[in-house]
């Protein structure tokens, strides 16, 4: 309720018959007086009584925008984040009609109210605040740098309650004007709000990339430069095994910093190709990130899957062959999931080799180590050209036993006329 006061005060200045030509320094006397009452139970209601005068008729545009805009850096300075909020959100309702007229003050309002609700961790509400900024105007000139800045904060905030989709379309947005923008900071909110969205959206090989691309920027100083390297080796583990993950982890383990981070122990046994045991990966998967640890399509989590592909990948590389049902317990599954999953990879051309699966064995050609991905052509060129040295083979034995018989004839004629 508005204090008796200041309703006094506000009615007097309102009164047609009051003189036009001070009116405008006995609003500013009158706001000071509101603001110097910091303890008053009334602060917000008298600020925002204020609020509605000076949009009123009685004052003219010119004369109410500077008052207006005194009056949203006094809510600023109001110490109590409840009173803030609801003295802001009470001028954003009284302003909504005339915005066109006070673009600018505005958006300071929202501004201030978006630091208010992310002080509160409220990240939702103080995206949706700062979406109401008129950033496409004609009434103002809006510089691309603050464009820019606005997108991505409204991005971040979305990001913070995991909405990639709102953040993306967010991130989509200060894309397009990117290549305007030279202000660093905004560069490394851009970058890092992409690789968030490749993070959330299991993009992991790009997410992978774009974290350790961050990971370099002189402008972070040295704590978030290795959280980055972080997320990087955590997104390369997470990744689909093959060439393409191969090229990845041996990009990072060869990075001198890497040995800080407490993931260096699974990346070392990933670039080497050694299996992982089960307690490794529980470890490891206490640092994940929900949306790291969903379930995929086939019901394994996402971490699981990588490490049953690296698992058999690292088989791939250790045994020229191997039986369906001791691959099935080198990975933990059963005979048939084991299959399914070295039949995808080798589909897939992630690994090369073939099974028999009527002597329920895989072999590996063993070519995959030299980083190549195979595709059908390709795979039924190396079969063609493995039987042509089978072949080879066979008839090389055949002449070698023909070549000795005809030897032993030689040199035993006795045999020869015996046989006969």
């Amino acid at each position: 309720m508005v204090s008796a006061d200041i309703a006094r005060s506000l009615q007097e200045l309102e009164d047609p018959s009051a003189p036009h030509h001070d009116k405008a320094a006995a609003y500013k006397r009158l706001l000071d007086k509101i603001v110097s009452s910091t303890t008053s139970p009334d602060l917000t209601s008298d600020l925002g009584a204020f609020i509605n005068s000076i949009l009123g008729d009685n004052l003219g545009i010119v004369a109410a925008r500077p008052l207006l805009g005194t009056a949203v850096e006094s809510i600023k300075t109001l110490p109590d984040l409840d009173s803030r909020i609801k003295a802001g959100t009470t001028a954003l309702s009284s302003l909504e009609s005339r915005i066109v007229s006070f673009e600018e003050q505005d958006a300071q309002l929202r501004e201030m109210l978006a630091d208010a609700y992310t002080q509160r961790e409220e990240y939702i509400e103080a995206a949706k605040v700062l979406q109401g900024i008129q950033l496409e105007s004609s009434q103002r000139r809006v510089p691309d740098d603050h464009k820019v800045g606005t997108w991505i904060r409204i991005c971040r905030l979305y990001l913070e309650e995991d909405d990639t989709t709102s953040a993306e379309s967010y991130l989509n947005r200060a894309k397009n004007l990117r290549h305007k923008v030279n202000n660093p900071e905004l560069v490394l909110g851009f970058q890092l709000s992409e690789a968030r969205i490749l993070d959330a959206r299991r993009k992991f090989p790009e997410a992978s990339q774009a974290y350790h691309s961050f990971s370099f920027s002189p402008v972070l100083d040295e704590e978030e430069r290795t959280r980055a390297l972080s997320s990087a080796i955590t997104c390369a583990v997470l990744s689909p095994a093959g060439p393409s993950r191969s090229r990845a982890l041996a990009k990072l383990y060869k990075d001198e910093r890497a040995p800080q981070v407490p993931e260096f122990g699974i990346l070392e046994k990933m670039f080497l190709d050694r299996l992982l045991s089960p307690e490794e990966v529980s470890r490891f998967s206490e640092s994940l990130s929900p949306h790291q640890l969903a379930q995929t399509s086939d019901g394994s989590t996402v971490l699981a899957k990588a490490v049953i592909e690296h698992n058999l990948l690292s088989v791939s590389k250790l045994y020229d062959n191997v039986g369906v049902d001791e691959l099935a317990n080198l990975l933990g599954l059963d005979a048939d999931k084991a299959e399914s999953y070295a039949a995808r990879m080798l589909e897939q051309g992630r690994i090369a080799g073939s099974i028999d699966e009527i002597d329920r064995v895989i072999f590996f050609e063993g070519v995959e180590a030299r980083g190549e991905r195979f595709s059908a052509d390709q795979r039924r060129s190396t079969a063609a050209r493995e039987l042509r040295m089978w072949d080879a083979r066979v008839q090389g034995v055949a002449e070698e036993l023909e070549r000795v018989a005809s030897m032993i004839q030689l040199h035993h004629p006795v045999c020869r006329e015996s046989c006969a």
